[in-house]
Order: C-alpha cells, then structure tokens, then sequence
C-alpha cells in the first residue's frame, strides 16, 4: 500500500488527524484496500478536498475500478463523479429512478434537471419488497 500511496509513506510517523484531507482519504483507502476487497463502497469522496485533490481521489478509485475492484460511490459532485464512472444509477424517493452509462448521463442536457429535483423518465418498475416514503420525509 506504500507503494500505492507514497504520500502516504512519507508520512507514515504522523497521526492521521494532522494529515491533509487528500492524505486522509488516500489513507482510508488504502486501510480498505489491505483487505483485498472485491467491492468497495465509499460515501462522498470529494468531501472537504480541493478541486486537484478530488481529481487525485477520483484517478485513485477509476484505477481500482480498472483493476478488478467493484467501487460503488456515493458522491454529491455529480459531475465530477460521472467523469470517472461506469454507470450511474439514480434514487427517488428511495426507489431505482434512472440506471445508465456514466458517460450518456454526463452529455444529457436534462442533468441539472434530474439530479436536482427533477423526475427521471425511465422509472423503475414499483418493488413491493420496498416501502413507498412519503414525499414530505424524502
């Protein structure tokens, strides 16, 4: 992982808390990943990191991808994230609202539309294993 991360290395004597928000998240990556994980879930990479730090995330994650290692992202930066990813799903309302390749949904014009309010126009087909939640506490 050193290696991987040599950042990370260079550091290696120093507490995590007086690390970089980068070098925070490449070290809780890199913690995962000594597990050999074949799926990798990771909530809001791009969070508190600067715009060339979150580039530095997303390489680092595509990489894994390109791999072997499933990532499975929950990221706000839409945008950003769409840049690196395979395919995009969408949640409304709890329920799959839209599952398309990354790179389709990235060039629709309607993407401000769908991911800030707007209602996608491939729906999934209603699970009853899934309760509905009312529109006032989504």
């Amino acid at each position: 992982m050193l290696q991987r991360f040599p950042r990370i290395r260079e550091r290696i004597d120093n507490q995590a808390s007086t690390m970089s928000g980068g070098e925070q998240k490449q070290l809780e990556v890199g913690r995962a990943l000594l597990l050999r994980p074949r799926v990798l879930l990771i909530d809001e990479p791009s969070i508190g990191l600067s715009p060339k730090l979150v580039q530095e995330v997303m390489t680092l994650l595509r990489e894994l991808a390109d791999s072997g290692t499933t990532v499975l992202m929950v990221e706000q930066n839409v945008r950003t994230a769409l840049k690196y990813a395979n395919r995009a799903l969408v949640l409304e309302m709890g329920r799959l609202a839209l599952d398309r390749p990354a790179s389709e949904l990235l060039h629709d014009p309607d993407l401000n539309r769908l991911f800030l309010g707007g209602h996608a126009q491939k729906k999934a087909p209603e699970d009853p294993m899934v309760p509905s939640v009312p529109r006032q506490y989504a």
